[in-house]
């Protein structure tokens, strides 16, 4: 083992036990924390991604939330779904609010046709959010970027890694919207990037312009065969990830994106929580 890795892993393990100390609150409680996230101090916002809730309802989802203190959702359209009534809208909203928790961007959405593309934008209206995650084809790009624009959204494409054949990995998002208007960014899967053989940490500061969202995850390997594993424990070098974030100056949202154990993730996400509270809280 080289001293660079040593320091790493004398890193990682003094970084979990900051991270259970930050975690363990909001496991043995379930009510409502006074906890101040240094993160938001520091204009980093920590949220999850609403796919990490996938078989859970909205109750359940934000009773989770709420005992992490994360203040941040992604919504997913099976929480709400794209032909809910301003009524439903309100509601939803409202039921966030109970739980201290702010809806901040919708998707991912997919869409293969102008018609869904512009029904995803009405919805997104709707919803009163400023930013959508999505998974367009190749050809709408154009259009997409055209309707961000007019409705003053900015348009986040979603990465996939090796399995996606539109959107691998950054650097292709990038190359297909560099010349399109500058509200289509991306929605930065930093797994899925390194599972497709890319850097994480240098793409996040090579395109930091057209990152609008951050999906926060770690992966257990850096190809296809890698899978989402809790924050601290995977090949990515979160330390040098959130480095990157203060240096490029981020004010989007880290939205972790759990997609193990998916039938009881809280542990899971609860140690991913705490360990990037530590990693912020060490920096």
């Amino acid at each position: 083992m080289t001293n660079k890795q040593s320091r790493r892993n004398f890193l990682q393990r003094s970084l979990f036990t900051i991270a259970g100390a930050a975690a363990a609150p909001y496991l043995l409680s379930a009510g409502t924390s006074t906890f101040t996230e240094s993160a938001d101090q520091n204009a980093l916002k920590l949220g999850i991604a609403g796919y990490s809730f996938v078989n859970f309802n909205l109750e359940q989802s934000l009773a989770m939330m709420k005992r992490m203190a994360v203040r941040y959702l992604c919504i997913k359209d099976f929480h709400l779904p794209l032909n809910s009534t301003a009524e439903q809208i309100a509601a939803f909203h409202k039921q966030l609010a109970a739980s201290n928790v702010t809806g901040y961007a919708v998707g991912p959405l997919y869409m293969k046709t102008k018609e869904e593309i512009d029904r995803a934008f009405d919805y997104c209206k709707r919803v009163g959010v400023k930013l959508m995650i999505g998974v367009p084809e190749v050809k709408d790009l154009p259009y997409v970027a055209q309707n961000a624009k007019e409705h003053g959204i900015q348009y986040g494409i979603h990465n996939h890694g090796p399995e996606d054949k539109l959107y691998p990995n950054a650097t292709v998002i990038w190359n297909y919207i560099k010349d399109l208007d500058q509200h289509l960014g991306m929605c930065f899967d930093m797994g899925h990037d390194t599972r497709d053989g890319q850097d994480a940490v240098k793409d996040l500061v090579r395109y930091k312009d057209r990152i609008f969202d951050i999906h926060l995850k770690n992966v257990t390997a850096a190809d296809a065969k890698g899978s989402t594993c809790e924050l601290g424990r995977g090949v990515i070098d979160i330390p040098a990830f959130v480095k990157a974030l203060f240096k490029i100056k981020y004010a989007g949202c880290c939205s972790i994106e759990f997609e193990k154990d998916m039938k009881d993730p809280l542990a899971g996400i609860a140690e991913s929580v705490g360990y990037f509270r530590g990693v912020v809280s060490a920096i």
